[in-house]
């Protein structure tokens, strides 16, 4: 199974913490489409063999194209991939999905709605920098499942600096009182050459304990397993049969190709990258030179193998691995892996190799020492 991500870098604004390629000039978005459309036959040959069954707008904020425009992009990659797609996944701004937009949205092949809620406070919105009011995300998921969207997804941030663990509680049983199909909860990061990095750096913010971290990550794990989401991945929750199929084929390392600056494409060998420059892509396109390669090694195709794999509830397929990487790599992950199974950060059964979900948080300090160097 293969994947196409489509990466539209356009925001009408940008948020505090987001360090995403975006920006937020839209006068070029129609030159913009015009060349995602050129891209798209230009690499047809990437997926040579796989059949798509996954397609994913993401952003920057999607919701910013017009149907006709959204349209145009899906027609061109039915023309040139026939995709069999079970899913195809819209990112979308609950202040962009008025009723009308939605029914129009709904007579397109379009099937999964993500939608970027982050918190049901304003305070937190405004000091976020996001565009919407928390009543404009609940009419938004409202709206949405009136035009007939029963597969939604939406976004919440912990770790706020200043949020108040009642305030996460409130959060959560909102989003819960909504009746969606899956929650992905981020912990919010300050990243250099943010708007929160700058604040950081001039001492206006900081990033909160680690115990408050865990207590509240703590909180959403047993909110969310009492109102039975499936918790499959560390940021992700999902309702029987609702897991997000394009991410879960990331996590599997599956090929899928990029379209669009700063999107990344893999075909299980190499990795490409376009420029994070929307300007230089339209001028560009269809020239080879705005891509950059990396071919990866084994070392590196089995270190993201771990990597991805113990971010994931089922962890490593023990036979799957000595598969890919042979018995001598199977021997020297179980022997690193052994002070981890002793104290409980890692658990081995019915032939898988995973993390607790309880430990989730531990899993990066895990994975790097598991790393073939």
């Amino acid at each position: 199974m293969a994947g196409i991500y489509i990466h539209i870098p356009f925001c009408k604004s940008k948020c505090s913490y987001c360090d995403f390629y975006s920006c937020t000039s839209t006068e070029t978005i129609g030159r913009f489409v015009e060349t995602l459309l050129c891209e798209i036959r230009c690499r047809k040959d990437y997926l040579s063999g796989e059949t798509v069954r996954t397609i994913y707008f993401g952003g920057g904020t999607p919701s910013l194209l017009s149907i006709g425009q959204i349209r145009a992009i899906l027609e061109t990659i039915n023309d040139v991939f026939a995709p069999q797609p079970e899913e195809i996944t819209f990112e979308a701004n609950p202040d962009d999905l008025s009723p009308e937009y939605l029914a129009m949205l709904a007579q397109t092949p379009i099937n999964r709605l993500s939608i970027g809620i982050q918190s049901f406070d304003d305070f937190q919105l405004r000091f976020m920098n996001r565009r919407h009011t928390a009543a404009q995300a609940v009419r938004a998921v409202k709206h949405a499942q009136k035009a007939g969207f029963d597969n939604i997804s939406a976004d919440l941030i912990f770790g706020i600096p200043g949020m108040e663990d009642s305030t996460w509680e409130a959060n959560i049983d909102r989003m819960l009182s909504l009746d969606i199909q899956h929650i992905s909860a981020y912990h919010l990061t300050i990243e250099e050459g943010t708007r929160f990095g700058q604040m950081a750096a001039a001492g206006e913010i900081s990033p909160v304990p680690d115990e408050t971290s865990e207590r509240q990550y703590a909180i959403l794990c047993e909110k969310l397993d009492k109102a039975g989401f499936e918790h499959y991945e560390i940021s992700n929750f999902a309702l029987p049969g609702h897991r997000a199929l394009h991410n879960s084929s990331y996590w599997r390392g599956e090929p899928y190709l990029g379209i669009g600056p700063s999107a990344h494409s893999y075909d299980g060998h190499q990795r490409d990258v376009c420029t994070a420059d929307t300007p230089t892509y339209i001028k560009s396109i269809p020239s080879p030179d705005i891509f950059e390669t990396e071919t990866l090694t084994q070392q590196d195709v089995q270190n993201e193998y771990i990597m991805v794999r113990l971010r994931c509830s089922e962890g490593i397929d023990i036979d799957d691995f000595r598969h890919k990487f042979g018995e001598k790599s199977l021997e020297k992950l179980h022997f690193e892996a052994q002070k981890f199974i002793q104290s409980g950060l890692l658990e081995i059964k019915s032939g898988h190799i995973y993390v607790p979900t309880n430990r989730f948080l531990l899993s990066d300090r895990i994975i790097c020492e598991l790393f073939d160097i």
